[in-house]
């Protein structure tokens, strides 16, 4: 008989691939089993597109099993080739650091973490992986892999003819370890990923067949793409954040509430935990009632990532925003300290992050998308930032809006 979890799991579109479907089944009837997901540091925060892995093993505490969020400490340094055309950057150690502490932030609002046998723990593979010498590490686990092998995944083929280094030609090897050791030292049986990670993965379970004899699963879930197709991340520009000192309960519940219409029942089963029966009716709703549904899901993902009361709070000012009468108090904000110089609109809204370039600013000006306080702008305008205080509000397009202030 199908396991409940996974019955919940593919009823809600999380299910992308897994190496032994019946396997996994008949270890989850079993008992309570410790499954891990992995995030590289590659930021100070997750985004909503690391957010369907992370709802999956939110679902899978809920059901009783065990949690480990892994934050890539060593696997950062060496940076995932996985879908990329080009190298990551190296980071300073400083970066990496602070990126770590936000990586821990944003998995602490999707998970109950402690001592009991089903709260997440936290771990980092730099912990393990700073031990191994390079000799160590080949002559502990360079028979383990071949080279065939590792030229057949995706992630190096598409690579070969635009130079792959060796440094990332290691990182599958590094992941395989971190399953290894998290199967060692946490019989963790199941490594859950999004579907650009599934060949990384897969390397881990053949290392614990080799090493040790025994069985471990993967369980990918599908990626989450834009309007316009383009899976969403930091390096696509297009990213929401889950931190909120990155993006705030408001942008972050608007974000859900902006869906196209056709998302709106995926997003109410990948992003919220409300029963199956409830999103069939909302998603059955047509035309402006579709609008409602699109409510429910931005504050019900917004509870989850930011509590309850930014919830209301986002929500209350969506609702004074588009009906009139904004409450300015909740609406996103952002201060200018005083110097002495004059602005002109355009440097003004690339620098409080409304546009990212000055060029954006000036297609928006002229296309007539930006208004100060309600009104129109021309782009003519100027502020003084050391001489009398203002507070202003900036809207961009029909939904975007800004609070900016100078005390």
């Amino acid at each position: 008989m199908q396991n409940e979890l996974l019955q919940e799991l593919e009823a809600r579109g999380f299910i992308n691939q897994t190496s032994n479907i019946d396997g996994l089944n008949n270890a989850l009837n079993s008992g309570k089993i410790t499954a891990y997901l992995g995030s590289d540091p590659t930021a100070d925060s997750l985004h909503v597109g690391h957010l369907v892995p992370v709802m999956m093993m939110r679902w899978l505490q809920k059901y009783g099993h065990k949690p480990i969020t892994l934050v890539g400490g060593a696997t950062g340094r060496i940076g995932d080739p996985s879908g990329r055309d080009s190298g990551r950057p190296m980071m300073t150690e400083e970066i990496l650091a602070k990126n770590v502490a936000g990586l821990k932030k944003s998995f602490s609002k999707f998970f109950k973490f402690g001592d009991g046998p089903s709260d997440a723990i936290m771990v980092d593979n730099y912990d393990w992986m700073k031990n191994y010498s390079h000799l160590d590490f080949l002559r502990d686990f360079g028979t383990d892999f071949t080279v065939p092998r590792m030229l057949s995944m995706d992630s190096v083929k598409r690579r070969l003819d635009n130079g792959m280094t060796f440094l990332e030609f290691n990182y599958m090897t590094f992941q395989a370890v971190d399953f290894l050791t998290l199967y060692r030292e946490h019989n963790c049986i199941l490594q859950t990923c999004g579907a650009d990670q599934w060949g990384n993965a897969i390397m881990g379970i053949e290392l614990i067949r080799k090493k040790l004899g025994k069985e471990a699963f993967v369980l990918s879930t599908a990626l989450i793409t834009d309007a316009n197709g383009n899976k969403i991340g930091k390096s696509a520009g297009n990213a929401v954040w889950v931190n909120e000192d990155k993006t705030s309960p408001y942008e972050y519940y608007q974000y859900f509430r902006n869906i196209p219409d056709d998302l709106v029942e995926k997003f109410l089963k990948i992003f919220t935990e409300i029963p199956l029966d409830e999103i069939a009716r909302l998603s059955a709703l047509q035309g402006a009632e579709l609008n409602q549904a699109k409510k429910i899901l931005a504050f019900a993902a917004t509870e989850i990532a930011h509590g309850y009361d930014a919830a209301v709070k986002a929500q209350e000012t969506a609702d004074a925003l588009f009906g009139g009468g904004a409450n300015m108090e909740n609406m996103p904000t952002v201060e200018i300290q005083p110097r002495a110089e004059e602005v002109s609109l355009l440097e003004l809204i690339v620098e409080v992050g409304l546009v990212e370039s000055k060029s954006e600013g000036r297609r928006l000006i002229q296309q007539g998308g930006l208004k100060l306080d309600g009104n129109k702008a021309d782009g003519t305008e100027r502020f003084e930032l050391g001489s009398q205080p203002f507070d202003i509000v900036l809207q961009k397009g029909k939904k975007v809006f800004l609070r900016v202030v100078r005390k």
